[in-house]
């Protein structure tokens, strides 16, 4: 009766139920695969403890069955996995206590039942905490894979979904926008009398305005904080501030940068008691006169949108990116918003041969060696044909020591908008001093000096080199003759070899003759935009032109490689 009974209970139970069947799993042909989910490749630990956790998390499939899966950290093994419920896969989550500051080493082993063996490995660091890089700098943020700030060690409040960008100015990551998307923070440490936000930005113009960098009271208020955003078209965005001064507001227009962006450009803006000024690439775009600014119910800095306290006038999330974002409680510089743009982004010659490169993007910084030309009198700057440009004042010129530009080849490449008055000046002069002419110095036996003569309406560009015991001349006539009154931007160079001496105009040759090669005894300065101090015997003193874009170099330039440097910036 019993057995009866359990034989009817037993068939009860599989009514309805397939019979389990034993399934062949073919052969075993490859060996586990491993990913590593995190720490992912490159991560650096950011925290002000010596010694932190990290959680190392893996995923490892076999296509028949995993025999063990091991996990070392630098060679040490910490974690070891020979038990599985899925015997064709491992989703495993373990922390490892005590990472140090350093570069570090995760290895994952995975081996199968036949015996085959896959090793996987990811690099990432642990970094000491940041060292201020520059003075008064109060606010980092790097962006590189969180929204740290690295001073406080002080995350941003993420609202919405922003992501990490690759390529960043630096480093590999930035802050990349998304609709409805930005950070906040508070800004308890940022509330001072004056102060300077610097930034590397790559602009997308889609949508046609938002918010950038917004510290704002809530509603529709502007007398105090500060709200910086753009607008414009898909070819030209705006940068534009507003300040809140308490009894009002004061507004400053910027300038318009290229949209979309390919290069990143440095935005940086000061806010004093008497300015607010925007600076773009290290060139200051704007001016205006302020009062100050009032912090009055402003709590929170909002990063890449308006939002929430400025969304009026449509300047909501920016999908642009955004990286090495700094803060400082003083209105800096030029030169102090230079040094950054250099650390951030150091200079690179563009082309090959190239020794000297000064931008005068406002300032007179040599790029190559960091070095500051030395000013005589009062040149001043001007809209250049890239950025800004030298404006010659009278009795003004530059000078800068001649390490590293005295060789057997030489040339020189820049841009020149002609000021005809006075009608003659020296442009670049390398020379010796003349004894026997102190007062009006005319020793043309070595180096170079190129120079200008004419009216008003025409202009002859010269160029005259010394070889030790004599000197050629090589006079442009008119084909190297300039029109001043067009008004327009002209590339010029000139080479010097061991066999000849060329002068281009706009990439094409104006003068061409033989050269035995030059001699640069006494040679110690190169003089810019004027004959002072070494060559001004036949009246070549300074010139009121503008220049832009000088380029020196240790070869002789080919014509091609001139109309390079040409086509690339006209």
């Amino acid at each position: 009766m019993i057995s009866m009974v359990a034989l009817a209970l037993i068939a009860g139970c599989n009514e309805g139920i397939d019979p389990i069947s034993q399934v062949n799993p073919g052969p075993d042909a490859t060996a586990p695969v491993i990913k590593i989910i995190s720490p992912a490749p490159g991560y650096e630990i950011k925290v002000p403890d010596l010694i932190s956790p990290v959680t190392v998390k893996i995923e490892v499939t076999d296509d028949i069955e995993l025999k063990s899966v091991s996990i070392k950290m630098d060679g040490k093994e910490f974690a070891k996995f020979t038990d599985f419920k899925d015997y064709r896969r491992l989703l495993a989550d373990t922390v490892y206590k005590e990472v140090a500051n350093g570069d570090h080493t995760v290895t994952v082993e995975a081996t199968d039942l036949q015996g085959k063996v896959s090793t996987r490995t990811v690099n990432f660091a642990k970094v000491s905490p940041y060292n201020k890089v520059f003075p008064n700098e109060i606010f980092y943020m790097p962006f590189e894979g969180d929204y740290m700030e690295m001073i406080s060690f002080q995350s941003a409040t993420k609202v919405g979904s922003p992501t990490f960008g690759t390529g960043g100015i630096q480093n590999s990551q930035a802050y990349m926008g998304a609709k409805d998307s930005y950070l906040t923070y508070p800004i308890t440490n940022l509330k001072n009398a004056e102060f300077t936000a610097a930034f590397w930005y790559k602009v997308n113009a889609t949508p046609d305005r938002s918010g950038i960098l917004s510290v704002s009271p809530p509603g529709e208020v502007r007398t105090n904080g500060f709200r910086l955003f753009r607008e414009g078209g898909p070819a030209k965005q705006r940068i534009k501030l507003n300040v809140g001064t308490g009894a009002g507001e004061t507004w400053n227009d910027g300038m318009e940068i290229n949209a979309p962006a390919t290069d990143w450009v440095h935005i940086a803006f000061t806010v004093s008691s008497t300015s607010s000024i925007i600076y773009v690439n290290g060139s200051v775009a704007m001016n205006v006169a302020n009062t100050g600014i009032d912090w009055t119910n402003c709590t929170s800095l909002t990063i890449g949108s308006g939002a929430p306290n400025f969304v009026y006038w449509d300047h909501k999330s920016d999908l642009s990116q955004y990286d090495e974002l700094r803060f400082f409680d003083k209105a800096l510089s030029a030169n102090e918003i230079q040094d950054i743009i250099n650390h951030d982004k150091p200079y690179v010659p563009k082309y090959s041969g190239e020794v000297f490169y000064m931008p005068f993007d406002g300032n007179y910084k040599e790029m190559n060696s960091k070095n500051e030309a030395t000013k005589m009198g009062t040149p001043d700057f001007a809209d250049g044909k890239k950025g800004k440009a030298y404006a010659g004042a009278a009795d003004s010129y530059l000078t800068f020591p001649t390490t590293g530009l005295k060789n057997n080849e030489f040339s020189a490449v820049f841009w020149t908008k002609i000021n005809a008055d006075p009608t003659r000046a020296g442009i670049l002069v390398m020379g010796p001093t003349d004894d026997a002419a102190p007062a009006a110095p005319n020793n043309r036996k070595s180096g170079f000096r190129f120079f200008r003569e004419g009216s008003a309406t025409a202009q002859i560009f010269k160029l005259n080199a010394g070889n030790g015991t004599a000197d050629s001349w090589f006079d442009g006539g008119v084909a190297a003759t300039i029109n001043p009154a067009a008004g327009k931007w002209v590339h010029m160079a000139f080479t010097i070899s061991g066999t000849e001496c060329v002068v281009y105009f706009d990439g094409e040759v104006v003068k061409q003759g033989s050269f035995g090669g030059i001699n640069w005894d006494g040679c110690d300065i190169l003089s810019i935009m004027s004959g002072a101090p070494r060559f001004t015997g036949w009246d070549h003193k300074s010139d009121l032109s503008l220049m832009d874009e000088l380029r020196i170099f240790n070869k002789a330039l080919t014509q091609t490689e001139i109309k390079t440097i040409f086509n690339n910036e006209k």
